[in-house]
């Protein structure tokens, strides 16, 4: 629909009927004007999966790796097709507008929301949040950029204000975006912290750089909830504040228009856009139904399997110990809790409930029934909060079956509604009127004597009932505006109590549903920990009769999810004496690490082999057996650089002073910190072993380059080691002597190839302009120094295999 046309839609509406349009109608709802033939349209987190307008167990979704593990991926038509995955979902779901990706960067590794953002570095960010964003919307769905701009951290996170200079902002923090914008997306979300002084919903980065200078031609949505102002807002080109029906503009923006603050000219140029955007997802004239690609369930199931695999990196192989060959192995001990309940993805707005978890230990099992033996040693449990219950050792007392019953009672406590669910964890019950409490209830039948800690979740007045104990019975306020903390992740208030094994408990959690408390409500329960070292006693003794051991690692929701941020970059619990056991009984261990974003790994030196998994989704254990097995190769390469020990990481800081956080550090972020400070990570960016080895033979770079033309090379390598494999060719450039401020060496390109066993083969290599330009502040325009550029092929910003140089020339 061109222009004219939406002009002549717009003409058709008065003032109030634009400014219904510009709130959202529900939560996750825009409003519709049948009028126009607009119908409304349906917004869904998460970036890692669709979930839809419910936040229901029973409504299963398709669950991708974390967006770190995409990060991984270096492979931009793999991340296209995800993107038709995610659209296809959107289509089964009856979504238009998908809340993803998040473009954001991985400015300290104690960012707490590590796991939903792809990388360290802007250049690879924006060509991974691209190619996701060309999938799906080859499909007709619409893609949002999230969190415009510098949300890299999630302290104080709703009111942060983050003090970035032009310069930096420019070339670091907007960069992505940019890419974005230039791959065609659709929508573009404001993120509720400020920068230099203004808060995102009102900045003017909105109208000058990303309409003005970059020809946006989509939606600026909001964040949930962070409008907070009226005039300002509009006045900054914001276009749709959500949710609704409840906003600033929804209660005095026809206002403002009329008191002359602010111009009804901009209201029509948001309306304009978000016909626009209807248009593009069919919700603007006829009514054409919307078909799901022909994949299927079982396609992509293939997809997310294969995926797993080209996102785990490969860390360490001593003497090749993997792939380990089935056919050599009589026992195999699987160790670590992870390996058994693996975490699929990070906690918050971007979590699904998936169609099904395929775990670690039960892919090997499979994999290797008939041929060897799977030892299951679970370790030391972890001292973390209990988590939700679940129909794995819980009934619905009043059907039997399993689950739990969920209630909804008036004021007088009788009985509304009622439900079985799935789960103890109710982000979304459903509601009707006069619901006055919800009330979890479940049959739990202990399999183990002991001290039991049960726990309830949420806001308000709270009740722990264990048959006819009272364990909890108080008001918990609410202290927190942060939605992923009120309506997702609110905290657990625990008890304990003693159990006898197979003696069926009653327990009853009750939360009054009073407004502005969220509508979140947990019920949680966990067994009593067995001894510390006689579990490492077990996993020792297990990984000691065993032809390998493989032990799994990880985080916890406790230690790494959205609504904060990280303080340690060290494993929960005993892990890592869990990992020094196991290694010390068995030489052939393999380690494999079961996180969203970097994590300290002292004994990393000790193992055979490390591997990291990431947030690997639904096909998790498929993928990592795959893997291990050698059926597939470890394909990953670092997104981030990892160190060793936090107090060696140049940049940490995500916790504000006085409501200011500053990027100190300026364009030297990630490797680019590291190179500058000279020290050295455990891990670069970029890093990553694969089952064979390269041999970088000879690089053909021409000697001179026009300003604003791209540079290509040619770089020759031969496949040395045993079996076919992929290689991840990485260009940097470097800038000697030069008249600005430099990184020492930046990310500029790269190309995947891949090559049989002996094999030689050419990677070709792009370097687009753009990698050479700087931002000029006194100008406030793009420019480029003439002058002689090294330009460094290597395997990682660590790993440089050889150097040319070249001369850009200025423009004629």
């Amino acid at each position: 629909m061109n222009d004219e046309q939406l002009d002549r839609l717009v003409d058709k509406l008065g003032l109030d009927r634009k400014v219904r349009l510009l709130t959202g109608a529900t939560t996750w709802r825009t409003a519709a004007e049948p009028d126009l033939g607009l119908r409304a349209m349906v917004c869904s987190d998460g970036p890692a999966g669709v979930r839809g307008e419910s936040w229901d167990e029973r409504r299963t979704s398709a669950l991708l790796p974390s967006a770190s593990a995409l990060g991984a991926l270096w492979d931009e038509e793999l991340l296209t097709e995800l993107g038709r995955l995610l659209a296809a979902e959107a289509i089964r779901k009856g979504v238009h507008v998908v809340l993803a990706p998040t473009l954001n960067l991985h400015r300290s590794p104690l960012g707490g929301r590590h796991f939903e953002c792809f990388s360290e570095d802007p250049e690879l960010t924006g060509r991974t949040g691209a190619a996701l964003i060309r999938g799906i919307q080859s499909q007709g769905v619409a893609a949002t950029a999230k969190h415009f701009v510098a949300n890299d951290s999630e302290t104080d996170r709703l009111t942060v204000d983050v003090r970035v200079p032009d310069r930096v902002l420019r070339e670091v923090y907007l960069a992505p975006f940019e890419r974005a914008v230039e791959a065609g997306v659709w929508l573009v979300m404001a993120a509720y912290n400020s920068v230099n002084g203004t808060t995102m919903t009102a900045s003017p980065l909105l109208a000058e750089v990303l309409k003005a200078h970059w020809g946006f031609d989509g939606v600026v949505v909001s964040d949930w909830a962070a409008v907070r102002t009226t005039r300002e807002t509009a006045r900054a080109a914001l276009d749709l504040a959500m949710p609704g029906p409840d906003s600033p503009w929804a209660t005095s923006l026809t206002d403002a228009v009329r008191a002359g603050e602010v111009p009804e000219q901009a209201v029509d140029d948001k309306v304009r856009r978000l016909l626009r955007l209807a248009a593009r997802v069919g919700a603007l004239g006829p009514h054409r139904p919307r078909t799901v690609p022909a994949r299927g369930h079982r396609g992509h199931r293939a997809l997310l399997r294969r995926t797993v695999a080209a996102a785990s990196v490969l860390l360490r192989n001593h003497d090749d110990v993997l792939p380990l060959d089935p056919a050599a192995l009589s026992t195999v001990a699987v160790i670590g809790a992870h390996a058994a309940t693996p975490r699929t993805q990070g906690g918050g707005s971007a979590e699904v409930h998936p169609t099904g978890t395929v775990t670690p230990l039960d892919a090997l099992r499979s994999a290797l029934r008939g041929r060897a033996r799977v030892v299951h040693a679970p370790g030391p449990a972890l001292d973390v909060p209990p988590g939700p219950v679940t129909p794995d050792h819980c009934t619905d007392p009043r059907s039997g079956a399993p689950g739990v019953l969920v209630r909804l009672l008036d004021g007088d406590g009788r009985e509304l509604h009622a439900e079985r669910r799935l789960s103890g964890r109710q982000p979304e019950p459903t509601l009707v009127a006069g619901a006055h409490t919800v009330e979890i209830s479940a049959l739990l039948r202990p399999h183990t004597t002991g001290t039991w800690t049960f726990g309830v979740g949420g806001f308000g007045r709270m009740t722990l009932r264990v048959d006819d104990r009272t364990l909890l019975d108080d008001a918990f306020p609410r202290q927190t505006d942060d939605p992923a903390i009120v309506h997702v992740t609110p905290p657990l208030r625990t008890a304990r109590t003693p159990l006898t094994s197979l003696r069926p408990v009653h327990v009853v959690a009750r939360r009054e549903l009073l407004p502005g408390d969220g509508r979140a409500t947990v019920l949680a329960a966990g067994p009593p920990a067995p001894d510390v070292r006689a579990a490492l006693a077990e996993a020792a003794a297990a990984a000691d009769g065993a032809d390998a051991a493989i032990v799994f690692v990880g985080t916890t929701e406790h230690s790494e999810g959205e609504g904060h941020d990280r303080t340690s970059l060290a494993l929960d619990g005993s892990y890592d004496d869990l990992v020094r056991a196991v290694a010390a009984a068995n030489p052939r261990t393999i380690a494999v690490v079961n996180s969203g974003g970097p994590v300290e790994l002292p004994w990393r030196d000790r193992v055979a082999a490390l591997l990291l998994s990431w947030f690997p989704g639904q096909e998790a254990g498929a993928g990592i057996a795959d893997v291990l097995l050698g059926r597939a190769e470890p394909g990953g390469r670092l997104p981030t650089t990892w160190a060793a020990r936090l107090a060696d990481a140049p940049v940490t800081g995500t916790r504000p002073t006085r409501g200011q956080l500053p990027y100190d550090e300026g364009l030297h972020v990630g490797y680019r910190a590291w190179l500058r400070t000279g020290r050295e990570p455990a891990y670069w960016f970029g890093h990553g072993l694969g089952y064979t080895r390269w041999e970088y033979e000879s690089v053909d770079v021409p000697p001179l380059a026009a300003e604003g033309s791209p540079i290509a090379l040619r770089v020759h390598l031969r496949n040395t080691g045993p079996r076919a494999g992929r290689e991840v060719v990485q260009v940097y450039l470097a800038r000697p002597g030069s008249t600005v401020e430099r990184p020492r060496r930046w990310f500029a390109g790269y190309a995947a190839v891949g090559a049989e066993a002996g094999q030689r083969v050419t990677a070709e290599v792009v370097v687009e302009p753009r990698a050479l330009r700087h931002w000029s502040t006194r100008d406030q325009e793009w420019r480029t120094e003439p002058g002689t550029y090294r330009l460094l092929v290597g395997r990682s910003a660590g790993d440089i295999r050889c150097e040319r140089p070249v001369t850009v020339t200025g423009a004629p």
